[in-house]
Parts: C-alpha cells; sequence; structure tokens
C-alpha cells in the first residue's frame, strides 16, 4: 500500500511578503513546523506573510489556530506586521470566519494571484512527541479563543482533554 502524497507548506522566506504556499491538508500533524517556520522569520524581523490557500484541501482547527497565534504575534510588533491569507476557497472562508480570523488578517477570497515567490522549500515539520503535540495543539486552540470569545465553547472539551493529558505526564 503506498503512502498518500504528504501535505506541505512551501515556503519563500527571502520574498517579500514572506510567503507560505498550503499543498493539500493543513492540520495538527503539519502546523508545527508552520509555527516554527513563523516563529523563526519573527526572530529575523520578518513582519509580512502572505499564506496562498488556492491548494489547501482542507484544514483544522488547530492549523487555524497556528495561524491565530502568528496573527496575534505579528499585531504585537512595533510597528505591526501583517498576515494575508489569499486564493481562499469557500468552505475554508467559512471556517476562517466561523473562527473570528477574518479580524487579525486580510483575507482575499478572490481569485487573485498571490505575489510571485522566486524559490520555495518545503517546511520539513518533523516527528513530535506525543507531548508536544498535545501542547502544539493546545496552544492553538488558546490562540483560537484569543481570536474570538466565542471559540471557547466550541473548543472546551478538546482544551480540556489536553491540558488534562499534559498534566497526567
Amino acid at each position: 500500500m503506498s503512502e498518500p502524497t504528504k501535505p506541505t507548506f512551501l515556503v519563500d522566506a527571502y520574498a517579500t511578503p514572506v510567503m507560505v504556499r498550503i499543498d493539500g491538508r493543513a492540520s495538527f500533524a503539519n502546523s508545527g513546523g508552520l509555527r516554527d517556520f513563523f516563529t523563526e522569520m519573527l526572530k529575523h524581523g520578518r513582519k509580512s506573510f502572505v499564506v496562498d490557500f488556492k491548494d489547501c484541501t482542507s484544514m483544522d482547527s488547530t492549523f487555524l489556530g497556528v495561524l491565530a497565534g502568528a496573527a496575534l504575534e505579528l499585531r504585537r510588533q512595533v510597528p505591526p506586521g501583517t498576515l494575508t491569507l489569499v486564493r481562499v476557497a469557500e468552505r475554508n472562508l467559512e471556517l476562517i470566519r466561523n473562527l473570528g480570523l477574518h479580524r487579525l488578517a486580510v483575507v482575499d477570497s478572490g481569485d487573485s494571484l498571490a505575489p510571485a515567490a522566486a524559490g520555495t522549500l518545503p517546511i520539513e515539520g518533523g516527528v513530535r512527541s506525543e507531548i508536544e503535540s498535545a501542547r502544539l495543539m493546545l496552544e492553538a486552540h488558546e490562540n483560537l479563543v484569543s481570536t474570538d470569545a466565542d471559540n471557547a465553547a466550541k473548543f472546551q472539551d478538546v482544551m480540556a482533554f489536553l491540558r488534562n493529558r499534559l498534566e497526567g505526564r
């Protein structure tokens, strides 16, 4: 049995703005590498990011929480940074709006082209331990609650489960 194509984030860290293209499903399984990438870029003074959703087949709340965390951190920068989400399909746009991310990022649901990237490289997420994965998921969901207080009710069970999991270690 062959392994399905692994979803990927392709990045151009040298473009202005920094480009991130989603290729496939964006989920808890691959969002850690993206969070690490945002953190590293911020350390290097990069404050403007464009995320291209054209080839994003689906996404989960952990991925959206990683985006929310990046957007919140960009807002804390002096001067504030920007996160722009482009070529967002209808279903993904609905998820973004339901969780309040449209208040933190510029969202372009049209089919306008993302800025051309000179060269993209895949983000390597690496294998995370069960505890590291639980921390990432909890942090992502806390970011979503920070984005919109209504998200607390949506994610209270998953957050309680993750907290219990982490405290039990």
